[in-house]
């Protein structure tokens, strides 16, 4: 592992940032305390602008290098909220507010992009200027898109962009990418049956909507098997069936939700064409009506080609060929970094956490032995981008 002397010594500032994040969670667009944290220590550390508010309650530094403003802008974004989790943890920095935690290790991506920002200010060791984005609402608020929106890349005039996230099960300050989609759009299905309720001693007087119900979760899962390419990724999964208020009586209306994960635009479509086409033919075929509400969540988070090869040569260098895998398979989770790299060029990375407990679990802690490694991967890669 190469790292920078310097770099390591700023892990024991970093990693108290962090254990405060972890301390002090806060949720979607909720997250005025760290961004107030974030954007006092951006101007402590030099920041040549710090702009708060970004997105509702994003935070931007912006740094310039040493021939000062010009050149190639490179944007670094990290996400700020936690989740709506009991943490289950016993130790020293576990949440004070229960009911929130950062179970998914934004307080360590944070806290790894501002010791980054912290090393680039006193060092200032790069060309061109670099745009450090902290994000709010990654966990379904869609904060990427908001920042996008309210125009960050516009406004700072960024020219590609990179994100970066922990993993739990890859070996700690190991990488892994891949070019293309590397995690899932992400959508969500409600479904509502409408059949004609009676005595559950007489089925044959009513039309079951429980019945239908099992029938279209069952047909639901020929969109995977039998209507895209066995070489194409989709996830259509049932996860809410309400129906019933007793058990001798055929309820006349059930309700089911779910969601549908795709990597690609056009598997997307066909996905939300065939559920539709399935429910409703369902259905009618046991005399019943149905309705179908779908709506669309983060688009797939798809790596440009040749950043991402930048991306892979950066963590190469650092963590050697061998503990770098370009080639990773995707995953069906969601991020909405794909907002971002649906407006500029860029590459999203992951690095390894170790063997901690999943991301979203009770018992999840960021591990803070992977901050330096981090923080040379965020400097690394700025000094190849803005002298490239």
């Amino acid at each position: 592992m190469k790292l920078d002397p310097r770099i390591v010594a700023l892990k024991a500032d970093v990693t108290q940032w962090r254990r405060d994040l972890h301390e002090n969670p806060e949720l979607m667009f909720d997250v005025h305390r760290t961004a107030d944290v974030v954007a006092k220590r951006l101007r402590e550390f030099g920041c040549d602008e710090v702009v708060t508010g970004v997105g509702r309650s994003g935070v931007v530094g912006v740094l310039h290098g040493r021939n000062g403003p010009g050149g190639k802008v490179v944007g670094l974004r990290a996400d700020m909220d936690a989740l709506p989790i009991f943490e289950e943890t016993n130790l020293p920095h576990r949440s004070k507010v229960e009911g929130k935690m950062h179970a998914c290790g934004h307080d360590g991506h944070t806290a790894m992009l501002l010791g980054a920002a912290r090393h680039m200010a006193a060092t200032r060791e790069f060309d061109g200027t670099v745009v450090f984005v902290f994000q709010p609402a990654e966990e379904g608020g869609a904060g990427g898109k908001a920042m996008v929106d309210d125009g960050l890349m516009e406004r700072f005039g960024i020219s590609e962009i990179y994100g970066m996230h922990n993993l739990p099960g890859l070996t700690p300050g190991h990488f892994s990418t891949r070019p293309g989609p590397i995690m899932a759009a992400t959508d969500q299905f409600f479904i509502t049956i409408e059949g004609r309720g009676g005595h559950a001693a007489k089925p044959h007087e009513g039309i079951d909507p429980v019945l239908v119900g099992a029938h279209i979760i069952t047909a639901l899962q020929s969109i995977a098997s039998r209507m895209v390419d066995p070489l194409e990724s989709v996830v259509v999964s049932t996860t809410m069936v309400e129906a019933g208020t007793a058990t001798n009586i055929i309820p006349s209306r059930v309700k089911l939700a779910g969601t549908v994960r795709t990597l690609k635009p056009e598997i997307r479509d066909l996905a939300e064409e065939r559920l539709g086409q399935l429910v409703k033919g369902v259905a009618a075929g046991f005399g019943a009506q149905a309705s179908v509400t779908y709506e669309r969540g983060y688009p797939p988070t798809i790596n440009h080609v040749a950043e991402t090869r930048h991306a892979v040569d950066v963590a190469r260098a650092i963590a050697g060929d061998a503990h770098v895998d370009p080639e990773a398979a995707a995953m069906m989770g969601a991020e909405d970094f794909s907002y971002m790299l649906e407006a500029r060029p860029g590459a999203f990375i992951f690095i390894g956490n170790g063997n901690s407990a999943g991301l979203h679990h009770p018992a999840y802690d960021f591990n803070d032995e992977i901050i330096p490694v981090g923080m040379q991967y965020w400097t690394d890669l700025v000094t190849a981008r803005t002298m490239a």
